[in-house]
């Protein structure tokens, strides 16, 4: 798994690619979560638009990752999710876990509108 991240306003942007399969290097995407939540950034998308593959344990780095942000009053939400990595979210019901966005734009104006989730 490869990851970019970058800030649009107070918003985090972390561009996913590749499989995330909660190895070692993976668990970095929840290193990034917590280093910005120290810095009271607690709004996150994780864009899965170059994402081929997740299994059960990269799911439970996203649920780490929101865990953090939730308990520092903000969210972590999901734009681009498709294919498998959809079908995985939908069979573990991860679905009342995570606001999915077709894309990422419709993934920022969330964090203003709160609406249009999946």
């Amino acid at each position: 798994m490869k990851h970019t991240f970058r800030e649009e306003g107070d918003i985090v942007i972390v561009e996913l690619s590749g499989k995330i399969m909660g190895e070692t290097a993976d668990s970095s995407i929840t290193k990034i979560v917590y280093d910005y939540t120290k810095q009271n950034k607690v709004k996150f998308i994780f864009d899965f638009c170059n994402v081929e593959w997740m299994n059960s344990r990269g799911l439970g780095l996203l649920i780490a990752g929101a865990t953090t942000a939730r308990d520092k009053g903000g969210d972590l939400k999901l734009a681009c999710a498709c294919g498998k990595v959809k079908e995985l979210l939908d069979t573990t019901h991860m679905f009342a876990v995570f606001k999915c966005y077709d894309s990422l734009e419709e993934a920022m104006k969330s964090f203003q509108s709160n609406t249009g989730a999946k």
